[in-house]
């Protein structure tokens, strides 16, 4: 469910706090262009015979250089089967940033430990 980045931070605080008791919380970020489909790929390997296909590839490569992009931030969490996520602008990607790290910092004390290899202290 996507949602606005200050319900994204609430709403993944209490992820975090049910996963004290049991389950995983995975938070993955990502860099977005706002695309949600990908590009073909097979018109830029060989050239198209169509020659409605040629003429769609040179408008795609034309208008590709002159568009200057501004790559937005997606995160996404996943507690279970409920999922969230949130879209984070370059406007706010600051403010955000101080909030997302306040909150990691303040619930990061739930990771447990890993268990040393016997094989490992044997040598």
């Amino acid at each position: 469910m996507l949602l606005e980045s200050e319900a994204f931070l609430t709403e993944l605080t209490r992820m975090f706090q049910k996963s004290r008791d049991s389950g995983s919380l995975v938070i993955t970020m990502k860099r977005w262009d706002g695309h949600e489909k990908p590009k073909p790929r097979d018109l830029e390997k060989k050239p198209p015979k169509n020659k409605k296909l040629k003429k769609k590839l040179e408008k795609l490569q034309s208008i590709a250089p002159a568009q200057t992009k501004e790559y937005k931030c997606l995160l996404r969490a996943v507690l279970g089967s409920r999922k969230i996520s949130t879209v984070v602008t370059p406007q706010e990607a600051m403010k955000f940033q101080a909030s997302y790290s306040i909150l990691l910092r303040g619930n990061i004390d739930g990771l447990r430990k890993k268990e040393k290899k016997k094989a490992a202290a044997a040598n």
